[in-house]
Order: structure tokens, then C-alpha cells, then sequence
């Protein structure tokens, strides 16, 4: 499928998505969001992908929403907007490729919330991450769905109220990320990062993920109750009866996503 605004490769098993508007900040326009749903459904069909990379061109990782289609529009129209800003941020965890975040540089507003929206992130010491939008009076407030649940309630109304960027060593610190690393060994860890999740049966890491996202907002006992009936179900698979085999046999297991 052609696209104007971003890229899709694929290096073995891992699909690599670049956004590539740099002389806009990676800004999100609404052409975009579209085509990285429209990306991230083709690698969700592909059933040779494990994992996706989520990278961007230039200094900027995403500089969130494109201001300059949002002057002087209607009510159907910043509804549009955010339906689909929305859309793509579940499309990311609905899929059952992990998405690891590659951000080498600064992630603000909903780009700061498409960070917290991957599954994993990893970042480079140039990284820089904010929800400033109560400093030009549009609160952040689709980003504070996706930053609350990363960062928890105190640090992201801190980032929110103020509009402050942090650093990346303290968005690890936080939990919106899981890593620093320096710039020339970014694309290296996150290459690493999907190969190693790569090695377990892609079958199993779907259902993994699915019930993450399924059970984290649930109580305590509900939550119980729906896993145990995922991993029952999971028991039964034929790659859970070949990795267990496999572990007792001290050998390598052969998966067949069944």
C-alpha cells in the first residue's frame, strides 16, 4: 500500500514502521493515524511477523497531533480526530505482534501517548517525553488515557498540570519506557529486543499479550478468574504441550503456532 508520511520494512520476522514527516515533527496529521492503522492491520494479517518496530526519521520521535488541523474546525471534525487517534492507539495493543517503541528522540502530546500506547519502548539518552498541551489550552487529555496507565496517577497528572518534559532516564524511572541506551545503540537493542521475543511461539505471545490488556483493568478476582481460563485454554495448545515436552527433553522447541 503506498504511503506518503511513513514507511513499512520487514527484516526477518520483525516489521519495521518508520514514520517519516520530519520536516512536520512526525506530527500525527490525520492521514497518518490512518495509514499506520492501515499498516498495522497488513502486519497483523501477516503471519511471518513476530514483532513490529516503531521508529521514526529524523530528530523529533513525534511531536503529537498536527496543529495546523485543528484551527477553526468543526465538532465533526475533532471528533473525526480523535476517533481515530483513539483507533490507532488500541490498533497497537489489539494486534498480536508485540510493538516495541523506538524513540530517539522527543515524544510530546500524543506522541508522548503513542509511546505509552506500545507494549515496550526503549529509548535513546537524547529522549525527551511531555504532555504540553495545558500550556496552549487543549488539555492532553486522549495522551492522560495511555500516560496514566503507564506512569500512575501522581507522576502523570505532574507531566499533565505543568506541561514539564522529562528526560528519558526519568521516564524509565517512571515505567514509560523500559530502557536508556546511547543513540548508535538504540536500533541495536530494540533489533535484539524483537529477536528475543521472537523465540518463543508467536501463538503464545498472542495470547499473552490479548490477556494482558484484557485482565489489567479488572479487580483482583476477576481478573483471576479470566486468566486461569486463558491459560487452561493455553495449556491445551499443541505448542504449550510441545515447549513443555521440549523443556523436560532438554532440546529445542519446534513451534507450529497451533
Amino acid at each position: 500500500m503506498p504511503n506518503q508520511n511513513l514507511s513499512l520494512e520487514y527484516e526477518g520476522t520483525t516489521a519495521i514502521l518508520t514514520l517519516n514527516r520530519p520536516n512536520r515533527r512526525n506530527a500525527l496529521s490525520l492521514d497518518l493515524m490512518l495509514e499506520l492503522i492501515g499498516c498495522l492491520e497488513e502486519i497483523e494479517r501477516n503471519r511471518n511477523a513476530q514483532t513490529v518496530i516503531l521508529a521514526a526519521a529524523g530528530s523529533v520521535f513525534c511531536s503529537g497531533h498536527d496543529l495546523s488541523e485543528m484551527v477553526d474546525r468543526s465538532v465533526s471534525d475533532y471528533r473525526r480526530l480523535f476517533d481515530v487517534c483513539s483507533d490507532l492507539m488500541l490498533k497497537i495493543q489489539s494486534i498480536p505482534q508485540p510493538v516495541i517503541a523506538e524513540v530517539q528522540g522527543t515524544a510530546t502530546a500524543a506522541g508522548c501517548q503513542l509511546v505509552a500506547s506500545c507494549d515496550l519502548a526503549i529509548a535513546s539518552e537524547q529522549a525527551s517525553f511531555a504532555t504540553p498541551g495545558v500550556r496552549i489550552g487543549l488539555f492532553c487529555t486522549t495522551p492522560m488515557v495511555a500516560l496514566s496507565r503507564a506512569v500512575g496517577r501522581k507522576r502523570a497528572l505532574h507531566m499533565l498540570l505543568t506541561g514539564e518534559a522529562i528526560d528519558a532516564r526519568t521516564a524509565a524511572g517512571w515505567g514509560l519506557i523500559n530502557d536508556v541506551v546511547s543513540a548508535s545503540e538504540l536500533k541495536p537493542t530494540t533489533r535484539k529486543l524483537a529477536a528475543r521475543i521472537a523465540q518463543a511461539s508467536p501463538l503464545t505471545v498472542s495470547i499473552g499479550k490479548q490477556a494482558y490488556y484484557t485482565q489489567i483493568d479488572l479487580d483482583q478476582p476477576k481478573a483471576y478468574s479470566y486468566a486461569k481460563e486463558v491459560m487452561t485454554t493455553n495449556a491445551l495448545a499443541g505448542d504449550a504441550q510441545e515447549g513443555i515436552s521440549a523443556f523436560l527433553e532438554k532440546r529445542v522447541a519446534c513451534w507450529s503456532g497451533k
